[in-house]
């Protein structure tokens, strides 16, 4: 067996480790959302590692590499490992086999989110030096659960599509910080995937909402808070859903500090579908 960069390995093979790796779980992959999900996330084949026997991937770490809080950072954007290998500590030593190869590219930080369910995952980061940053709620729904009438609302209020330059300001409508995959940097890389609504009110922006129809992705969702409980989220996730390519639609990595979120939702019939770690490790 050899630990080896993915830097030469061909797309078919690295996909094919990923939908074999979750053969036995309810998450279903296909080729074209790993391709979206990896371009957004920012991989980088060079810096990414996997573990092979004979030509087979058997174990990966998948890593993206980009700016986070304006810091250098790589970040777990997949890690799995074919049934039969498991229990090997694989992961593990494909992390500490990449550690020297971040280094030398000036990477000195490692990002990633673990549900806090898997708590078998969650011990082995902490035993190799992770620590826990934030915790967040995640939230998925069937589109037909979603309970949301609307109703006129206070401020009068007009639904544009908008682009993401638009939104360079909106930092001041946010509870808290966006995750990794949910950040500017990452919707940058894929803005072709997005639709960007914003909410204005004589001609100032007071809400907006970035959407992947595809996914039924929420990546971000926000409302001035002088403008707030005044039906703007409600009215933008309305509107939203109407280009919803999916069959369910979710709202990932919303910090659990953020009450506002789950108590919006709630009403709306959806509630808190799990948790995640954010963890950090300087390398």
């Amino acid at each position: 067996m050899k630990i080896k960069s993915l830097g030469k390995t061909d797309f078919e093979t690295i996909t094919k480790a990923c939908i074999d790796a979750f053969a036995d779980y309810e998450i279903k992959l296909n080729a074209e959302e790993l391709k979206t999900m990896w371009k957004r996330r920012g991989f980088s084949p060079d810096l990414s590692f996997a573990a092979f026997e004979g030509g087979n991937i058997v174990s990966y770490t998948l890593n993206g590499i980009g700016n986070f809080n304006g810091i250098k950072m790589a970040y777990d954007t997949g890690t799995g490992t074919l049934k039969e290998y498991r229990g090997q500590g694989l992961a593990t030593k494909i992390f500490e086999y990449s550690i020297p190869h971040l280094k030398a590219a000036n990477i000195n930080h490692y990002l990633l989110e673990v549900l806090q369910h898997n708590t078998k995952a969650v011990s082995v980061y902490r035993k190799i030096g992770f620590e826990a940053t934030r915790e967040f709620n995640y939230f998925m729904w069937k589109n037909e659960e979603l309970k949301n009438e609307i109703k006129k609302t206070e401020v009068p209020c007009s639904i544009e599509k908008i682009e993401i330059e638009k939104l360079s300001f909106v930092s001041g409508f946010w509870d808290f910080y966006p995750s990794w995959q949910n950040s500017f940097e990452s919707i940058q890389r894929t803005r072709e995937d997005f639709i960007i609504l914003g909410a204005f009110a004589e001609d100032k922006l007071i809400g907006y909402c970035v959407f992947e129809p595809v996914s039924g992705d929420i990546t971000q969702i926000a409302v001035d808070k002088p403008h707030r409980r005044k039906g703007i989220a409600s009215l933008l996730l309305h509107e939203v859903g109407k280009f919803n390519k999916n069959t369910t639609m979710k709202l990932v990595n919303a910090d659990i500090s953020c009450n506002s979120i789950v108590e919006f939702l709630k009403v709306k019939n959806i509630e808190i579908s799990g948790k995640q770690f954010e963890m950090i490790k300087e390398i």
